[in-house]
């Protein structure tokens, strides 16, 4: 079994939005961060030795503007194909993502007002559809796409045999990774109830470590406690009819 390492990209700050390289036999990106970020991704791709060349793939975790935006343009700058969920092909064929965004909490409520989040992006068609879970063996890693989900439709997650978890937004740093090692919700679920569902799914399978869109590296026995409070969170909202999800 090759081992394959884990590079954390910054799109924004230092952990506030995240895309990554995973170096196996091949490079592997996932996520492309926000619109205009495409250069900025490559140059730290470049700077840690990589070809743009050989990149095999740059895998879109879901639909938001913070994690598909640029693909369109890294595709362009490395000729590596992109791979996308069909849940989400809407959000990618458009470059809009499902309005309204549904929050989370306070954080959520407050970034929704963002512009930022409400532009479009250039619209992208993934020349790899995920209907499933996915080897990523024919592209040079050691790891598979892992269908996650409820935070949109579509999203993914990638898990390698090393045991490392890239989670997109399967669950984040508190405070957009402001608080290090500290798991929280992201700012917006569609399905709450189904994203606690993948995230115990991939829980699981006993990942060393979650690596996440917004934040530093998180432990999964932590997350698995956090994960039971989530879990009681959310029944107390179901049971006061405050629990909303995306119909659609």
């Amino acid at each position: 079994m090759s081992s394959t390492k884990v590079v954390p990209i910054p799109v924004m700050g230092r952990h506030n939005i995240n895309a990554y390289l995973l170096l196996g036999r091949r490079p592997v990106i996932v996520d492309a961060g926000t619109p205009g970020s495409g250069q900025k991704i490559l140059d730290q791709v470049t700077a840690r030795g990589v070809d743009p060349a050989d990149i095999s793939l740059i895998v879109i975790t879901h639909g938001h503007i913070d994690h598909f935006g640029s693909a369109a343009e890294l595709h362009r700058l490395t000729g590596a194909p992109v791979a996308g969920h069909v849940a989400d092909l809407g959000p990618y064929c458009s470059g809009r993502v499902r309005e309204p965004y549904l929050p989370t909490g306070p954080m959520g409520r407050l970034m929704a007002r963002n512009k930022k989040l409400h532009v479009q992006a250039e619209p992208f068609e993934p020349a790899v559809l995920i209907r499933g879970e996915s080897s990523l063996e024919d592209f040079g890693l050691a790891a598979r796409i892992m269908p996650t989900p409820g935070h949109t439709a579509g999203s993914v997650s990638v898990l390698t045999d090393d045991g490392d978890l890239v989670a997109g937004d399967l669950i984040a740093g508190s405070f957009m990774g402001l608080v290090p090692g500290k798991p929280a919700n992201p700012p917006f679920h569609d399905d709450p109830r189904q994203n606690l569902a993948s995230l115990r799914r991939m829980l699981a399978l006993n990942p060393t470590a979650l690596h996440v869109g917004h934040g530093t590296p998180l432990d999964a026995d932590r997350v698995r406690q956090w994960a039971d409070r989530e879990r009681d969170r959310l029944a107390r909202l179901d049971a006061a009819g405050r629990l909303t999800t995306r119909n659609e």
